[in-house]
């Protein structure tokens, strides 16, 4: 299944999902390229199988735009495995048929297999999805596509999962690494904000509280994935009628004209109406008058939507400091600071490994000695990637995985399945 097919089929599900198939196309686009960014020549073959017209400065806008669902579900997945849908499966099979097929989109290299591998992955394997997570498809053989699935079932036979309840998401919380501090603030809130409800429910006074929140910390240190269940927990609460999370950083939020931009701003903070919106390096708005556009009708939206909207800004400590105290209208909104700090070596030798099990690769104990090794010689800072750093580690490793395994014919399960580590060091095939 080549790109143009498997986008395809990605909006034929869309359309059975009840979903927009010109988003679901959207979607599929930046996944395609942001597993394939790192072949030669991939722009070319993106181009042409998405319909042509196009420049490489649009593939390399669509990969940065698609980073994010290497690791996460795209907002459709995650707002179709939210209402517990029956094509919720289908819909993550062809996400991942399309991350597959960007695998071999230019000179198919292992990193594009590793991206293509944890991106297929990052879809099917959502936890809402029933607790059943479905069986990812590593491409052993990079130059081939995704053998034929049989087709998911029909709705009616298809079982509806129920929506998960404020204990399972705090358990699915407690359940990541590290983070003491976080859950902790996490249960606090949900603690609070469930006896403010019963207080209301009673005919008591309840204290307008604050709902919105700011995650410090830097890169990869987890805040994605808490806000994602902050969304679920408020849900399960009653505070949101949705639950979905909308990711957007400054691009998605500001235009190229004044007046554009508060068009722009509103369609996304629509979008994300009854869930939470996750404003990422959210003081990159500051310093120009589009910026300032944005975050004035941030603000009103806020205000107009305070029922049933949630938003989060979150981005590197120093800067969210002065970002949030220099605007009086988001300093009054925005009560709650949660930090998230770095996580050890031993955290992130714990996140590899679940990492690697979520994606049904084993990862033996001569593989961790060799990755704390690595981390060992790694210079720690600001920009540091925490756990976006060993989920690179990982995704390039397993595209060597499959490059070792190329040639052999028919592997065995437990080759399919074994990391080694030597696949955590670089070949030459990624440097010629």
């Amino acid at each position: 299944m080549n790109l143009t097919e498997a986008l395809t089929a990605l909006e034929t599900a869309a359309v059975a999902a009840g979903v927009d198939p010109a988003e679901a196309r959207l979607e599929g686009e930046r996944l395609a390229a942001t597993v394939a960014e790192s072949a030669r020549g991939a722009y070319v073959d993106w181009v042409e199988q998405t319909g042509g017209g196009r420049t490489a400065e649009d593939f390399m806008a669509a990969a940065s735009k698609g980073r994010r669902y290497r690791s996460a579900p795209t907002p459709t997945m995650s707002a179709l495995a939210l209402t517990g849908s029956a094509r919720a499966a289908a819909y993550a099979k062809a996400l991942a048929d399309v991350a597959l097929a960007g695998s071999v989109l230019g000179e198919p290299n292992p990193r594009a297999v590793g991206n293509a591998a944890t991106a297929a992955s990052a879809q099917l394997l959502v936890p809402a999805l029933g607790d059943r997570p479905l069986q990812p498809l590593p491409p052993t053989q990079p130059v081939q596509a995704a053998p034929p699935v049989e087709p998911a079932p029909a709705p009616e036979q298809a079982p509806e999962p129920e929506p998960k309840s404020v204990e399972e998401l705090l358990a699915e919380l407690d359940g990541l690494v590290g983070l003491h501090e976080v859950k902790a603030e996490i249960h606090r809130q949900a603690a609070v904000l469930r006896v403010e409800g019963l207080r209301a429910e009673a005919g008591l006074k309840a204290a307008t509280i604050t709902r919105h929140m700011i995650f410090n910390g830097n890169p990869g240190t987890g805040k994605t994935t808490v806000a994602r269940l902050v969304a679920g927990i408020y849900r399960a609460l009653g505070l949101l009628s949705k639950g979905q999370l909308v990711e957007v950083d400054r691009s998605e939020l500001v235009a190229g004209y004044l007046g554009q931009t508060a068009m722009k701003t509103a369609e996304v903070v629509a979008s994300a109406e009854g869930g939470v919106l996750f404003i990422d390096e959210a003081y990159s708005l500051s310093g120009d008058q589009y910026g300032t556009e944005a975050i004035d009708t941030l603000v009103k939206e806020m205000e107009d939507k305070r029922d049933d909207l949630v938003v989060i800004v979150a981005g590197y400590p120093l800067p969210m400091q002065v970002f949030i105290a220099q605007n009086p209208g988001l300093e009054s909104r925005f009560r709650t600071t949660i930090d998230f700090v770095d996580y050890t070596d031993d955290e992130l030798v714990s996140i590899f490994g679940v990492m690697a099990a979520a994606a049904e690769y084993d990862a033996g104990d001569p593989v961790l000695a060799r990755l704390r090794d690595i981390l060992g010689t790694v210079t720690r800072g600001p920009t540091f990637g925490n756990a976006r750093y060993v989920r690179n580690l990982l995704e390039a490793a397993i595209g060597r995985h499959a490059w070792r395994l190329r040639d052999v014919e028919s592997p065995t399960v437990e080759q399919l399945r074994t990391i080694l580590a030597e696949d955590l060091d670089p070949v030459e095939e990624e440097t010629a």
